[in-house]
């Protein structure tokens, strides 16, 4: 089986939007100005899934004031979660109501925390319109939403259809076969959230905070901090690590190299055009024209006040159709895909009712072109929980491009995980209890067998190649009744966050 490992985070990355204004207290910020030696739990990486288990460490009352350090390769939140789209949303219908529910719960925990903390980043909760140009894709959608009303009546009433033309030309999408809307969505500034969370643990005393240190590798030695984590600044020992390293995850675990790869994405910040009113939603574009089914672009729209960032611009990403260059298995996000960046600048008007002045305009000005690298999990599922043959060695991600509704409580639940091992409870009730208390799909807990039966799929390239993979896939339990073959054809391909 080849398994290539992913590299390290590179350092000439592409200049996210997400980062124009960095956050100045964080900016290349050490806590201490040397690497400690040793530290009771060390955190490897500083997104959404880092910093929330952070700060669920540090307010657990058994936390009892351990030391916590985390180690991120650049700046912090320069990975994924400063990188993405800046949604909240839920997809209801994607992986099964126990994921569904799951991800309710993390969006009102995101939200909840943002209220209570009154953090400045932008959150404007409103309706994800999922617009489909293909009459199969939608009929699809149709029966889907269908089934999740029949079985579950509570999580049906987040999700409606719209058919009717004047409806979805208010929706700004008139041309597309029809939409779903999801009442669970948000967009936000990702980076600002996290940078708030992060700032906050640091200056409580909670948190060292080392950025521009990236781990090498990982080894066990013995004694109290039997972890061995080697950095260009020396090596750090920890009773305890947490990896939410998401697409660059195999690089420490080279066994994870054909279940989490790393994936390119492409993002970009548009200027409406003159004079276009402010869009209702956030944006799934489904099965549009020249696009395979399993290939979507996902958009939402800044506020239009603030400074020094006034204009509104439409944060829209994806653009696979159009890509010039491989996607899957790349790691390296120095690269601007021109293709997939042209589909970008191109694609929303044709496919929506922007307004304003757009006679004779063949495409939207970008102000910022990126790309970032996602984690995508062979069985499409997250993995959250230890690492088999690391004692004490933890993971959470893999999202698979949908990581603001699952980072969150995925942070509390590997941390919940991690406590309750050192109270010396099994292992088998630990993950009962985050099930039944955090809410995490049995799905997305690391085991053995689930191991096997992923490793029975097809690889994550071959999956795309086929034009079959995406975050939509049913769970792997329900798949196996029709085997491979029918777990390929349940795949859909979302919206991204």
């Amino acid at each position: 089986m080849l398994r290539t490992p992913s590299g390290l985070p590179v350092s000439n990355s592409t200049h996210s939007f997400w980062h124009s204004e960095p956050n100045g207290f964080l900016l290349g910020h050490r806590t201490t100005p040397g690497l400690p030696s040793e530290a009771d739990v060390v955190i490897v990486g500083s997104g959404i899934t880092g910093s929330s288990a952070a700060r669920f460490l540090a307010e657990d009352p058994r936390y009892n004031g351990r030391s916590i350090v985390m180690l991120e390769a650049r700046e912090a939140c320069w990975g994924a979660t400063g990188r993405n789209g800046g949604h909240c949303q839920v997809l209801p219908v994607a992986r099964g109501p126990e994921v569904a529910k799951f991800e309710v719960l993390n969006y009102n925990t995101v939200k909840a925390y943002i209220a209570a903390n009154d953090v400045p980043c932008e959150w404007r909760s409103l309706s994800g319109c999922r617009a489909f140009y293909s009459e199969e894709m939608f009929q699809a959608e149709l029966r889907k939403v269908a089934a999740l009303k029949a079985g579950n009546s509570e999580l049906g009433k987040i999700i409606e259809i719209v058919t009717d033309k004047d409806e979805l030309a208010q929706h700004r999408v008139g041309t597309a076969v029809g939409a779903s809307l999801c009442t669970s969505a948000a967009s936000l500034w990702p980076y600002k959230l996290v940078t708030f969370v992060l700032e906050k643990l640091v200056k409580a005393g909670h948190l060292n905070l080392q950025t521009n240190t990236p781990v090498a590798s990982i080894t066990q030695g013995d004694g109290t901090h039997p972890h061995v984590l080697e950095t260009p600044r020396g090596s750090l020992r920890a009773k305890t690590v947490l990896l939410c390293t998401n697409g660059y995850t195999s690089h420490l675990l080279p066994a994870f190299a054909d279940l989490i790869v790393p994936v390119r994405g492409e993002m970009s910040a548009l200027l409406p055009p003159v004079g276009a009113p402010r869009l209702p939603n956030s944006y799934g574009l489904e099965g549009q024209p020249g696009q395979p089914g399993h290939l979507s672009d996902y958009l939402n729209q800044r506020p239009y006040a603030g400074v020094p960032n006034p204009a509104g611009h439409y944060m829209y990403g994806g653009g696979d159709a159009g890509a010039d260059f491989p996607r899957v298995g790349v790691w390296d996000d120095s690269i601007v895909d021109q293709g997939m960046a042209r589909w970008l600048r191109r694609t929303l008007l044709v496919r929506m009712e922007l307004g304003g002045e757009t006679d004779g305009v063949e495409e939207l000005e970008a102000t910022h072109q990126w790309t970032g690298i996602m984690g995508y999990s062979r069985d499409n599922m997250p993995w959250v929980g230890e690492v088999p043959g690391m004692k004490g060695v933890w993971l959470a991600g893999a999202y698979t491009g949908h990581g603001m509704p699952n980072g969150t409580l995925c942070g509390k639940a590997v941390v919940d995980l991690m406590l309750a091992d050192e109270q010396g409870v099994a292992a088998a009730e630990a993950q009962m209890n985050v099930v039944e208390s955090v809410g995490l799909p049995k799905s997305y807990l690391i085991t053995e067998e689930r191991i096997a039966k992923a490793r029975k799929l097809p690889p994550v390239a071959k999956a795309d190649a086929m034009g079959t993979f995406g975050s939509h896939a049913a769970p792997l339990a329900d798949a196996e009744k029709g085997g491979v073959v029918g777990y390929l054809k349940s795949f859909v391909w979302p919206s991204k966050s």
